[in-house]
């Protein structure tokens, strides 16, 4: 075994103090850093110091408390670039991977520099690896945060945006070019205006952990642009900084989300604590896994030298291991307490929550969190699956959070095609999915809505195509889902005929207007509202490129969809019926008048019967809103009221003449948005009981003022 080297003359005039064992990492405290890492399989543990020049001091860690290695420093600063070196057993089929040989990244490091070249020594036992890695680096925790202060908006009143921190601003004509692809371009006053206008409350950053890029996708000139492949959980990836200084990014990722909250809007981030970027057996050792294999990843339990996977990437996570679900807790409140986001959307979630194999609701994670003062106030957004079995678990996560809701995206996109017998089903969506959600406790908001996402086909992708496209992502088109519950209106992909395209841009409506006045929390892939395309691409993890960023100049090409998405989102603003806090009656509600809050009627004005539910061609209904029927109090206990709306749907290939309700339900109705024309406005007014004819595959909404 490796014997740690003696301390350089170097490491002893830089002054070494015992330091303390938390908290993890390095923390500088305006004078000297601490630093302190976890190894429970360590001999011994090395805190290696790494100048400008490349060269390396070594510093032996003395004292260790509880498995934790660590030391003060009181002459080291930010901008110090380190790492470790952990001696150890080296013994695979045991699980056991220590190689001084390595140097080790932090697993608590809230900066790197450098990058890795892919070099056989990070991947070959006793090679040595600096040089070939990037590093870990002390940054400055200070920052002015002003009088910034969380917006803490409502569930039901978000709407969420999901995007990319490059995709999104690199062709913005009005982000200076220094600042597109970055921070500070999410945080340009463009790019939040347009958020602003567009009615958004919340924007969801796809990964911002610093990432690994899989050397087989840039062998073939491709990268890994989603960023699913995190190895720094407390780390800003550094791609997205404006300057090359070793943790910029930290200030600019603060820039941006005070920023945004000075508007109004929440920062979520897509966190992904379910596997790290080392991979499978074969993989690279830049940090956990030459640290503490067996404490930081599942092992096969028969044979260790291997890992358990149930993300499709190599790897798991150890969620089993105090250590491991202290390194997710830590970073959940260092990302809170010290960066100040209001949420995070969890990376199949579902492996969060496998202690022994099966997903169980009650795991260690889900109990840490409920009790947890910091983290348990925040947005929690689940990804209900895994790749694992039994990994799908829409509607089975506890109740502080909320799911990505892959019901509704598979439905309401099966009605608007016109598949048979899903009217009953629609409606359970369209109406919070309460099936999925009431049981346990929890409310409409615990269904976060999507028709589309960064996974997957675009909006306007698709009503385009019926099958996928990937073939620039060098996998033969094999990568990517093939069933998409998509339609393509008789042509795959781009056409001049003009029916097709008024077919196609129908459709984007009725699908996003659905999804704005639907119960639940509507979240919206960037760029849909202008008409985004990947030509048939539904899975642009690997495509840094034009084809997967936003296309700005959409916002004229098509600015009739953007000024309908507008109107649709103002629409739910504006109106508490639809952003109900408490699922829907369905039957008198206890106000004096014994209105319903809710009604569901056939085109003939009649109210639905089992029979109109249960027929597998039935593809028509209204559904009535009543503005007085709304129970729930407002913040300070008012009576909550509301203009009653009626929202006619006709998935049909034909138009179909609805009969509007009675005097009862109102006397006058107006059209409050009609997916019928390219922005949705119209003038048109109807008595009660009037015939009024719907467009096919169109929605329809109408409104009687209160």
């Amino acid at each position: 075994m490796a014997q740690p080297h003696e301390a350089s003359s170097d490491a002893t005039s830089l002054g070494v103090w015992p330091g303390t064992a938390y908290p993890l990492g390095a923390t500088y405290d305006g004078v000297g850093t601490n630093f302190s890492l976890f190894s429970e399989v360590a001999d011994a543990v090395e805190l290696c110091l790494v100048a400008k020049d490349g060269t390396e001091t070594r510093i032996g860690l003395e004292e260790v408390d509880g498995y934790v290695w660590h030391a003060y420093l009181p002459t080291v600063g930010p901008g110090q670039r380190y790492g470790f070196r952990v001696y150890g057993h080296y013994d695979p089929e045991h699980g056991l991977r220590c190689d001084p040989s390595k140097f080790l990244l932090d697993p608590y490091g809230k900066a790197f520099d450098g990058e890795f070249d892919d070099h056989p020594s990070l991947f070959t036992h006793g090679l040595d690896s600096l040089g070939h890695t990037m590093t870990s680096v002390v940054i400055n925790p200070y920052f002015d945060w002003s009088t910034d202060r969380a917006p803490n908006r409502p569930y039901h009143e978000t709407v969420i945006y999901e995007a990319h921190v490059k995709g999104m601003t690199m062709t913005h004509p009005e982000v200076p070019e220094e600042s597109r692809g970055t921070y500070s371009g999410i945080s340009h006053p463009a790019v939040i205006d347009h958020l602003k206008n567009l009615g958004v409350t919340a924007i969801e950053l796809m990964p911002v952990h610093q990432f690994l890029h899989d050397r087989v996708l840039l062998d073939q000139g491709l990268r890994n642009y989603w960023g699913y492949n995190s190895f720094g959980y407390f780390a800003p990836h550094n791609e997205y900084a404006t300057l090359d200084r070793a943790g910029s990014a930290v200030t600019e990722f603060k820039a941006m989300v005070r920023a945004l909250h000075a508007e109004g809007i929440e920062v979520i981030l897509d966190v992904v604590y379910n596997h790290t970027a080392e991979g499978d057996h074969r993989g690279p050792t830049i940090g956990f896994r030459g640290i503490d294999n067996a404490a930081y990843y599942r092992l096969v339990d028969d044979d260790p030298s291997r890992y358990m996977d149930y993300t499709g990437t190599g790897n798991s996570l150890n969620v089993r291991h105090p250590h491991t679900l202290q390194l997710i807790m830590d970073s959940l409140r260092y990302w809170i307490l010290d960066m100040h986001v209001d949420g995070f959307r969890f990376d199949l979630a579902a492996t969060l929550a496998r202690e022994l194999h099966d997903v169980d609701r009650l795991s260690t994670f889900f109990d840490l969190v409920q009790q947890d003062p910091v983290v348990s106030q925040v947005k929690l957004i689940a990804e209900p699956w895994d790749v694992g079995e039994g990994g799908y678990q829409v509607g089975n996560f506890p109740g502080l959070w909320t799911e990505w809701n892959g019901k509704y995206r598979d439905t309401v996109r099966d009605y608007w095609r016109g598949e048979p017998a899903t009217l009953g089903e629609f409606a359970s969506r369209l109406t919070g999915s309460s099936d999925l959600y009431e049981a346990t406790g929890r409310r409409p908001s615990a269904s976060i809505n999507f028709v589309t996402a960064h996974d997957g086909f675009t909006l306007r992708d698709l009503v385009s195509y019926n099958e996928k496209h990937n073939e620039d992502n060098g996998e033969d088109n094999r990568d990517g889902e093939s069933w998409n519950r998509s339609w393509n209106f008789g042509v795959e992909g781009p056409t001049d005929d003009e029916e097709i395209l008024a077919l196609r841009a129908r459709q984007s409506r009725n699908l996003m207007a659905t999804l704005v006045l639907s119960q639940g929390v509507p979240m919206l892939a960037h760029g849909d509202e202008m008409g985004r395309t990947q030509h048939g691409n539904n899975n642009v993890y690997c495509q840094d490129s034009p084809l997967a960023w936003m296309d700005w100049s959409l916002r004229d090409t098509n600015a009739d969809l953007l000024a309908f998405t507008r109107a649709a989102i103002a629409l739910r603003t504006e109106h508490p019926v639809f952003r109900r806090r408490r699922f829907l009656a369905g039957g008198p509600t206890r106000s004096s008048d014994h209105t319903r809050d809710i009604a569901w009627l056939t085109p003939s004005g009649a109210e639905m019967t089992a029979a109109d539910w249960h027929s597998g061609f039935g593809k028509s209904l209204a559904v009535y809103l009543n503005g007085e029927g709304i129970p729930e109090p407002g913040p300070r206990g008012e009576r909550i009221t509301d203009d009653s709306f009626l929202l006619c749907f006709n998935a049909h290939d034909a138009a179909i003449d609805f009969t509007l309700p009675g005097a009862a339900y109102g006397a006058e109705w107006s059209v409050a948005l009609d997916c019928s024309t390219p922005t949705g406005q119209s003038i048109a007014h109807y008595p009660a009981a009037a015939t009024v004819t719907v467009e096919s595959r169109c929605l329809l909404v109408l409104r009687h003022a209160a």
